[in-house]
């Protein structure tokens, strides 16, 4: 699957923090199993597995709002992924633009790009 070793936990996942390519703004924080891997790079565009759902999905299948990868790395202990993508719309299901859109003090650093009520 890949030429680097990597070190997936007890449960089989791995932590992947998805990019912008362009701007270098963290836009999300998912979990990666072997096949949303094979699936992100068969594909082009971002996979992950939902712990909640426990599923694998693609990002964008249900708002659109995909991650095309342009670029997937790896980190020197193998044990975390960085996928570098050109995001479509919003990154966060609450409609921000980065799920990282509020510091730990509750002050909202983000924009809302989209309603998810709209979406969802």
């Amino acid at each position: 699957m890949t030429d680097v070793a990597l070190a997936f936990d007890e449960q089989e996942y791995i932590p992947a923090v998805a990019q912008d390519a362009d701007s270098g703004e963290v836009l999300m924080l998912a979990y990666v199993t072997e096949e949303a891997l094979e699936r992100t790079r068969e594909t082009g565009y971002a996979h992950y597995y939902s712990r909640s759902r426990d599923e694998l999905w693609k990002k964008g299948a249900t708002s659109g709002h995909t991650q095309a990868i342009e670029e997937v790395r790896v980190d020197c202990d193998g044990d975390a992924l960085l996928y570098l993508v050109e995001q479509s719309g919003g990154a966060c299901h609450t409609g921000y633009e980065s799920c990282f859109y509020r510091t730990v003090d509750g002050e909202e650093v983000g924009e809302q790009v989209f309603d998810p009520d709209d979406v969802y």
